[in-house]
């Protein structure tokens, strides 16, 4: 985005009226400093994004008349001085945040709920918002503007009909109706991507779990399912699903679960039954990888795809977050490869935090563990969790290559990998141009 003025800090009120500042500049946070956002990150903050405030968070600036990063605490307005707070942005799909928001966190009182926060700017030249961000998947399957509630509860309640005593049913049901699940809500739309959760319970201890939180932090998004589905359960919601849906898939691993390779057999079992019974649409497995000889047998059973779930590649980092409980950070590595070597399509569901993941350190482990592995997509995921609480476990210090510079280096070394943000059904798997399908610009493909 070509300009001839940076864009302007944006802050807020108690009462959450948001305004931009006459001359002061919009800044990022890269970990745990604040930078000036770069013109190639910076695009308008995409549709069907959300703005919120960061409460008791004053918001950090550059100053061009001081050429010095300032801390904003008040605005004065006439005769009257405010308080005011930093503003944040909560992206639609798609698109994965170059930069943190620029505040400053020492006077927080409150452990921010379980969203990602990216900063946004105000343009005075194009008059709209901005964000710093680049889109990394071009689906537009998952935008909000494709959820219709109208629509879905009379759906809902003709499902449960059909099928009054599948227990996964009920579940889904919840999450699509009260947690607003959009892939709960595929299930009763009969189309795309559709959720099969299976476990109550997990052996990791994820600090931005949203199904699972002490009690003295956020609460969780997510109330967890209670049960273990049967193969016929599971068999009864999948299958016309992947008989009947456009672009059909069905994927174990949700958010309102534990990990679903606790329940191994249980799964194995039905996907058996599914390929037995259809040779139509994708079974896809989301999960830990914890382990390597389960991920086998269930490559065995039939899984389309995998997809593992990481916040750094590095062992240090991915053991802080999730606190794994009766595996190790080898056997992880493990099953992707396992996955890969069995013919999967394979996926890192790599949770970023600018700071973290541009970090040099942790570049040349992800392009060690490419090699490694022969992974084919990174699903570039804004890692949801309060900044500061994040930086503050990872013991982050200082700022990142960027990004977007981390993205190109790693194309560079790799041209065949993908990035995204969903999973795919087989069909697209190994789209033509993967040497050139990123950074994306167009429309759906």
């Amino acid at each position: 985005m070509k300009r001839k003025t940076l864009p302007k800090l944006l802050y807020a009120d108690a009462k959450g009226n948001i305004f931009d500042h006459p001359f002061l500049t919009m800044a990022g946070m890269n970990g745990t400093e604040a930078v000036l956002p770069e013109g190639v990150e910076l695009i308008p903050l995409p549709e069907d994004s959300r703005l919120f405030t960061i409460p008791d968070t004053p918001p950090i600036a550059w100053d061009g008349k001081k050429h010095a990063f300032v801390t904003v605490e008040e605005i004065r307005e006439g005769r009257r001085t405010m308080k005011v707070q930093a503003v944040s942005a909560f992206m639609a799909p798609g698109y994965m945040r170059t930069l943190l928001p620029a505040c400053d966190y020492g006077k927080k009182k409150v452990h921010l709920p379980l969203w990602s926060y990216t900063a946004v700017g105000w343009d005075e030249e194009t008059e709209r918002f901005v964000v710093a961000a680049s889109r990394v998947d071009a689906n537009e399957n998952w935008l909000p503007k494709n959820y219709d509630d109208r629509k879905l509860d009379p759906l809902v309640r003709k499902r449960l009909k059909e099928m009054p005593d599948n227990r996964l049913l009920e579940q889904l049901s919840r999450c699509a109706v009260d947690y607003h699940c959009f892939a709960a809500k595929n299930l009763f739309f009969r189309r795309w991507e559709a959720p099969l959760p299976t476990s109550p319970v997990c052996n990791s201890r994820c600090l931005g779990c949203i199904s699972l939180q002490p009690s003295d932090c956020c609460p969780s998004n997510h109330e967890r399912i209670q049960f273990v589905p049967t193969p016929e359960e599971i068999v009864e919601l999948a299958l016309p699903h992947l008989n009947e849906a456009p672009e059909p898939i069905v994927s174990y691993g949700q958010g309102c679960e534990g990990d679903p390779i606790m329940q191994a057999d249980t799964i194995a079992e039905a996907t058996r039954r599914l390929k037995a019974a259809t040779s139509r649409g994708t079974v896809n497995f989301n999960s830990n990888g914890s382990f390597p000889e389960r991920v086998r047998m269930l490559c065995d059973a039939g899984m389309d795809s995998m997809r593992f779930s990481m916040n750094s590649v590095q062992e240090e980092f991915y053991n802080r977050y999730y606190r794994p409980v009766g595996y190790k950070f080898a056997d992880v590595m493990e099953s992707v490869k396992a996955a890969k070597e069995r013919g999967l399509f394979t996926m890192i569901n790599y949770l970023v935090s600018p700071g973290l993941t541009d970090s040099e350190a942790e570049v040349e482990a992800l392009l060690r563990f490419i090699n490694d592995t022969g992974v084919d997509m990174l699903q570039m995921r804004n890692l949801s969790i309060d900044p500061d609480f994040y930086n503050e476990r990872m013991q982050v210090s200082g700022r990142g290559i960027g990004m977007y510079r981390m993205l190109e280096r790693v194309k560079r070394e790799f041209p065949r990998i993908q990035y995204g943000y969903f999973n795919r059904t087989r069909e697209n798997f190994y789209p033509e141009g993967l040497e050139t399908s990123w950074p994306i610009k167009g429309k759906k493909r």
